[in-house]
């Protein structure tokens, strides 16, 4: 096996340990990021587990971790807190980019079959909507996305997508190659 697998495998083995611990004490959240694009048929990822977390839900969500044997850490940026399992970082986040509250992206998220456990699963718009508002002048790589978007085309609503992000210069540059590349019909972006 390679080390991609065995990496990605660590995600989701690490996945399956978070999930039971939250359910158990009844935390709201969902799968979210590159591995919830994974869960709907994406490219594996390497990096690290996103789970939204109903803000209430937080404290309980950390409990629940600590006590199967994780460690936390409380950054200052104030819109997440880190979990690790082993070497695998989990990512509690409570504030959304382009959200108001995370209740949107709750109410959105589909129970899925995702490594052997029915878990919440983000919307895809609601993957990359938070993705594409976070480019920037010093951060514009569009690889993660690009790959989520050409798998998943048939999967996202692009007129909800675009919406959300229309704000955005570098949102709207990445609609320009979508469409450029064909993953999606060319249409006028609204500035």
């Amino acid at each position: 096996m390679d080390l991609h697998a065995q990496e990605f495998r660590k995600i989701v083995d690490t996945l399956r340990h978070a999930a039971a611990a939250l359910r158990e004490h009844d935390v709201r959240y969902c799968l979210g990021g590159s591995v919830a694009s994974w869960a709907r048929g994406g490219p594996e990822t390497v990096n690290d587990l996103d789970l939204i977390v109903d803000p209430a839900h937080l404290q309980n969500a950390v409990t629940a971790l600590e006590g199967i044997g994780w460690r936390s850490e409380t950054p200052p940026e104030g819109w997440l807190v880190k979990v690790w399992h082993e070497d695998v970082l989990v990512d509690l986040i409570h504030t959304v980019t382009g959200y108001e509250s995370v209740e949107e992206i709750l109410q959105r998220a589909e129970d899925m079959r995702v490594a052997s456990l029915d878990i919440p699963v983000a919307a895809m718009e609601d993957v990359l909507t938070p993705k594409l508002l976070a480019f920037d002048e010093h951060y514009l790589d569009y690889t993660g996305a690009l790959r989520a978007a050409r798998a998943l085309r048939e999967q996202i609503d692009w007129n909800v997508l675009r919406e959300k992000t229309c704000d955005s210069p570098y949102a709207r540059g990445f609609f320009c190659l979508l469409e450029a590349l064909e993953i999606i019909e060319s249409q006028q972006v609204r500035a």
